[in-house]
């Protein structure tokens, strides 16, 4: 089974909408895909990331017809905050999230976990959300990016996070929103950066996909 890890450089940048594209992409190939979200906030009755990413696993994956929202986020809050801040005095159910990992793995060649937030959100007293990647022992991660102004910046930053993990990885860019003159402004300087050629998750999301399984 392979793990592959997705954050992105903030919240509501588009972490949900590539783990959807990925798991159809995945699925095209022949792959069993399933989903998974460790821990989510800002839930009211039922968490509505994870229930997009069951509804979505049970559409492509048959084993995934008895599997419950709990099993794909097995840790919610109600208050939208960083899990540290969210949990309030309650502890963080590390057991919990470890044994659903493990009960969706069984079920899947692939199986996708999706981070809360960015890779610095703390989830407990001395645990951040990247460290889910050794926590699962993760195969590779995949960071979205977003394309406003200012996405040089957060996409550096959590790049020189992501090395510090020394799994391998890949980043992209999700065109969530019109950015006039954003091929201008910040394309020349990822080309000067890297050297290589840069991935956008909608016209580029068959290559992200195959990249995440060689990587």
């Amino acid at each position: 089974m392979k793990s592959i890890f997705i954050t992105a450089t903030n919240t509501d940048i588009g972490k949900t909408y590539a783990t959807l594209l990925l798991l159809e992409e995945f699925a095209k190939k022949g792959y069993k895909v399933g989903a998974f979200k460790p821990i989510e906030t800002g839930v009211k009755s039922a968490p509505q990331d994870g229930q997009k990413l069951l509804d979505k696993c049970k559409e492509l994956n048959d084993s995934f017809k008895s599997v419950v929202i709990e099993d794909i986020v097995p840790v919610t809050f109600s208050l939208p905050a960083a899990p540290f801040v969210a949990k309030r005095d309650k502890d963080i159910d590390f057991k919990k999230i470890k044994d659903s990992f493990e009960k969706l793995s069984k079920i899947c060649d692939i199986l996708l976990v999706e981070g809360a937030g960015g890779l610095l959100v703390p989830v407990d007293k001395n645990f951040f959300m990247v460290d889910f990647i050794d926590f699962f022992d993760i195969s590779s991660t995949l960071l979205v990016t977003h394309n406003k102004l200012g996405c040089i910046n957060d996409t550096l930053l959590s790049l020189e996070i992501l090395k510090k993990t020394k799994k391998p990885f890949m980043w992209c860019i999700n065109e969530k929103e019109i950015v006039p003159d954003f091929d201008k402004i910040t394309p020349p300087y990822y080309l000067h950066k890297f050297k290589k050629e840069i991935f956008y998750l909608n016209r580029n999301i068959e290559t992200v996909a195959n990249n995440l399984l060689i990587i």
